[in-house]
């Protein structure tokens, strides 16, 4: 089988499965990125981390094709999270202020994020600047959902203090209804 001959490092293994998969690994996730030359990209790292990505690969679990569409689609989740664009305008218009005020900004909530517990430090960074939801924050740090829910709601509510505390509250935007 390809998938054996792969995990002993066999150039032709890898090949074969390369020709077999590819194809249908580059519909799949230009279906979740929108792009097919984004899709080659993601399709060929894919690829070519598989030389070591194949040996997590257990056969008793899930059959090749869809442990190799599983592992694309994490692939283009993860391009999607890197290339989401942030709202600048909208920040803009909330916050206004200059390069030094949003400097000082920037210092102050570095100071206020260092000083949160590390479990909550990791999952507000992991949900709000990685974008992760709180399922697959879960999953990356093997804790419950729920533990996931009580320490990102406490480290909010602890930054939120922190920073109003050093005289930067956080800008809340108007709600869409009001």
């Amino acid at each position: 089988m390809a998938v054996e001959r792969a995990k002993q490092g066999d150039p032709e293994g890898i090949h074969f499965l390369y020709v077999r998969f590819a194809p249908d690994v580059r519909r799949y996730v230009a279906s979740i990125v929108g792009s097919s030359h984004e899709a080659e990209d993601i399709a060929q790292n894919v690829f070519a981390k598989l030389v070591t990505a194949i040996e997590r690969y257990e056969r008793r679990e899930t059959p090749f094709a869809a442990w190799i569409l599983r592992v694309a689609r994490n692939a283009a989740l993860d391009h999607l999270r890197v290339k989401r664009a942030l709202p600048a305008a909208d920040i803009d218009e909330l916050t206004g202020g200059s390069y030094q005020d949003w400097n000082e900004r920037g210092m102050l909530l570095w100071s206020a994020l260092r000083g949160l517990p590390a479990d909550q430090r990791e999952v507000l960074v992991l949900r709000h600047i990685v974008g992760l939801s709180p399922g697959e924050i879960a999953r990356r740090l093997e804790k419950t959902e729920s533990s996931i829910h009580g320490l990102h709601h406490r480290g909010r509510r602890a930054l939120c203090a922190s920073l109003t505390e050093s005289g930067a509250s956080p800008v809340v935007a108007a709600s869409a209804s009001g």
